[in-house]
């Protein structure tokens, strides 16, 4: 009877402990300055939680406030002073037994009747670029306008306008030299987004169209679910081509996990159907580990699939739907399509060092059917090139690559405005192992080898004129038909030898709501890299691992 009774209690812990961990209290804290970083004491800062539960504390001396005792939870935090603006922070998720540190500046209405973004000495301590933690990643990235991340947020309805002109050079199927693009996006009930991107592209040639209808949600636990359906149509001009046109629709869907702050999970996938000359399916998971052993110790592990975009270094997201930069990468070998299918493994350990943050890692690479890139006049009539009209660009099949190697960032915040990086890489190229070949005889000389590359990038804003710029330089000990570190994602990413990337703020009349911006991108300026070979015709055309082209435009966002 004492056993069955011993039993029944175990049971009834054992069920009540989920629900004991998942009350367990957590507490919001951090520090309210002024723009200028002087702390404010007294400031009043109101934490109202999803059941109408508010708790009030004030500011010490040192603009320090803790509200501890908290249940888990979405919050919002409302900060106020006397000769200040309120300030407010939506959607602050609290996890079980976790801590929050959450800074705030208040502004004076002068403040936030200028145009730019001020910051003063304070934020050398806090300068928006960090390990990997829940709330900014990837390690040591740089938040290059953090008006346009905040603020947009904060409202609940987002719209912008692009117009650009020039191709980016990156072989069959990247895109229109001219292209209208739009976005819009909506929160839904407090906690969703629903966003609808387009890209329309017109030339010379036959237009090329993009949709992307998207959905997020961030949940009560802190965990961040969202859906994507991307639909694109690209007709080459080619008559070798016999008019076939490149379809492609691609379901992806992603979630973010974070577990007591020591244990952040990323992971999703990519479904792709792709309809040229034939029909081809590819599945492309993708995920990372990253496990925070201190403050400013962070070990992770990371599986990727397909190449990572530059769209968040060079803060593309005023310039949405331009899909260049997206998969899939297709070429074909005997007028039949061979997608480029890859395998990206990555061990990395980053740390901060004071003002310098360090990251060293380990990668293995495996691309099959790789989408290689040449420039010149070229046509489609042997059934191994696809040529893009609107760049002077082609695309070929090259061999597999398989190769590992090791990185070493090194990042350091120069001034407020002012940020180096450096990036060293070892690992395995593509390349010609013999000199002076014809075009249609190449792919059977492309090899694997091993190279070296150094980067050195800077980037920075002037606030005088509001403009953000990134200048880079890699640099690569021989010649390379693919770049080093081809999935290279870390803050030292950087596009093959000299390039430069412009973002200047244009000035609007006051009542407009609008925001207007003027973009500039040049790549491979010096034409570095290019391989001659004899053409068909006896033309030499080149192999390349980067194309040199300038693109520009101008966005709107409202």
């Amino acid at each position: 009877m004492k056993l069955r009774q011993l039993g029944s209690w175990a049971v009834i812990v054992v069920l009540s402990l989920p629900a004991w961990a998942a009350e367990r209290p957590g507490a919001i804290s951090g520090y309210v300055r002024d723009a200028a970083g002087i702390p404010q004491m007294g400031a009043v800062v109101e934490i109202i939680g999803t059941a109408a539960r508010t708790f009030t504390v004030f500011t010490d001396g040192a603009g320090f406030y803790s509200a501890a005792e908290l249940l888990p939870g979405i919050y919002t935090v409302k900060v106020s002073a006397p000769s200040f603006l309120p300030a407010l922070r939506e959607k602050v998720g609290l996890h079980p037994g976790t801590s929050i540190h959450l800074n705030v500046t208040l502004n004076t209405l002068l403040n936030a009747m200028r145009t730019g973004p001020l910051r003063g000495t304070a934020d050398d301590d806090d300068w928006k670029w960090t390990l990997r933690s829940v709330a900014n990643r990837p390690v040591l990235r740089v938040l290059d306008d953090p008006a346009s991340s905040a603020e947009k947020q904060d409202r609940d309805m987002t719209g912008s306008l692009s117009f650009l002109a020039g191709s980016a050079a990156e072989g069959y199927g990247s895109g229109s030299d001219m292209s209208t693009g739009f976005s819009v996006e909506r929160s839904i009930f407090s906690a969703s987004r629903v966003g609808l991107k387009g890209n329309l592209g017109y030339g010379d040639s036959l237009p090329v169209a993009v949709l992307r209808g998207t959905y997020s949600r961030r949940l009560a636990d802190g965990s961040g679910p969202a859906m994507a359906v991307t639909v694109r149509r690209f007709a080459p001009s080619d008559p070798n081509l016999h008019n076939a046109s490149l379809q492609s629709l691609a379901l992806s869907a992603v979630d973010d996990v974070a577990i007591d702050d020591f244990v952040e999970l990323k992971f999703g996938s990519e479904l792709q159907t792709i309809q040229f000359l034939g029909r081809v399916t590819a599945f492309r998971p993708h995920g990372s580990v990253d496990l925070h052993l201190s403050p400013n110790t962070v070990v992770g592990y990371d599986y990727a699939t397909s190449l990572p975009s530059t769209r968040d270094d060079k803060s593309f997201d005023s310039a949405p739907a331009d899909q260049s930069e997206a998969d899939p990468r297709v070429s074909v070998a005997n007028f039949v399509t061979r997608i480029e299918r890859a395998h990206h493994q990555e061990l990395n350990v980053s740390r901060r060092i004071g003002k310098n943050n360090v990251e060293v890692a380990a990668f293995s690479d495996r691309v099959d059917n790789t989408a290689l890139l040449g420039t010149g006049e070229v046509t489609a009539a042997s059934g191994f090139l696809l040529p893009d009209v609107y760049s002077g660009t082609f695309t070929y099949t090259g061999d597999s690559l398989s190769a590992r190697g090791l990185r070493v960032v090194l990042q350091r915040k120069l001034s407020s405005d002012l940020t180096a990086t450096l990036d060293f890489a070892y690992g395995g190229v593509l390349d010609l192992s013999k000199p002076d070949v014809e075009l249609q005889a190449a792919p059977q000389w492309i090899t694997t080898q091993r190279r070296q590359a150094l980067a050195a990038k800077l980037s920075g804003t002037l606030h005088r004129t509001h403009t953000q710029w990134i200048a880079s330089y890699r640099w690569v000990n021989g010649s390379a038909l693919t770049p080093v570190d081809m999935f290279n994602a870390s803050p030292g990413q950087t596009d093959p030898f000299l390039n430069l990337f412009i973002r200047q703020h244009i000035p609007t009349l006051g009542f407009l709501p609008a925001h207007m911006e003027a973009l500039i991108d040049l790549r491979n300026l010096l034409a570095q890299g290019y391989v001659p070979v004899m053409g068909q015709d006896g033309q030499t055309v080149y192999l390349v691992q980067s194309a040199r082209s300038v693109r520009g435009g101008v966005t709107i966002t409202f």
